[in-house]
Formats: structure tokens, sequence, C-alpha cells
């Protein structure tokens, strides 16, 4: 599991290999699951929709999604209290990112998503969790090399 934050009590993130090029994004929640798609060479993404599941039938939309998709890698949003410390949300978010990674066999990659939600909203966003996750991409997709 790569991570991807500013927080100094998290991994470092190592080298996004080259050859992932397009990636889906998700932002976790506990009833709704925003995600969105964008790659590597123009660094933006596009917010797709959200998945309103959870548990067994979430992991079956995500799967839908990954077969239209088709993405070399995932991107999960994680979040922290503005200090930057865990919180349950935070276990929540990482446990989400290791079960896709052990059913999809497709690198995921964990980014702090601290503000996304508010930031989606007062961009006037209709579908919050679909924009938090575009921006969610959209700052992983800015970091890459």
């Amino acid at each position: 599991m790569s991570t991807l934050t500013d927080s100094s009590s998290v991994d470092p993130q190592p080298a996004v290999p080259p050859h992932l090029q397009t990636f889906m994004a998700l932002d976790f929640g506990l009833k709704r699951t925003g995600f969105a798609v964008g790659n590597r060479l123009m660094r933006t993404a596009q917010p797709q929709g959200t998945i309103a599941a959870e548990g067994k039938a979430r992991f079956e939309k995500v799967a839908q999604q990954l077969k239209t998709w088709q993405p070399d890698a995932l991107v999960v949003g994680v979040p922290f209290h503005p200090d930057g410390a865990a919180h349950e949300n935070t276990v929540r978010a990482r446990r989400f990112a290791r079960q896709l990674q052990g059913r999809f066999k497709l690198p995921v990659f964990e980014v702090d998503e601290r503000y996304t939600t508010t930031e989606a909203r007062s961009q006037g966003a209709r579908d919050a969790d679909a924009a938090a996750a575009c921006i969610i991409l959209e700052q992983f997709l800015r970091s890459l090399p």
C-alpha cells in the first residue's frame, strides 16, 4: 500500500511507476463512495458518480466501475484531523484501501483528503462525493513527476 500525504506520521510516497497511466480515485464514506477517473498524461480527473452501497454490495459496484474504466491503479482518499492525527474514519478508509488491493489486485495509493468534500461543496458540486474524489485524484496526479 502506498501513501501520499502531508502528515509526517505517514510513510513517504514511493515513486509511482511510469507504466501506471490511468487511475480511479475513491472518496470512501460509510454509505456513499464517490469516484473519479483521470490519467497521468493530462494530469486531470473527471468525477464519475457515487456508489451508494455498503459492505459486499459496495465492492460489487466498484468491480462494475473497474470493468468500465479499466484503470491501472486506484487512489483512495484517507481523512485525518486538521492537525494530521488519525481518527476512526482514517482506519476505515485504510482498511477499504487494503481490501481493494486484495480483491482487485491493482496498486492502491493513499492520499490525504482533508477538506476535499468541503472544497467540493464550496465549488457548488451537485455530487460532493464524486467531486471530492476528483479533487483527491487531481492532487495525486499533480504530485507525480
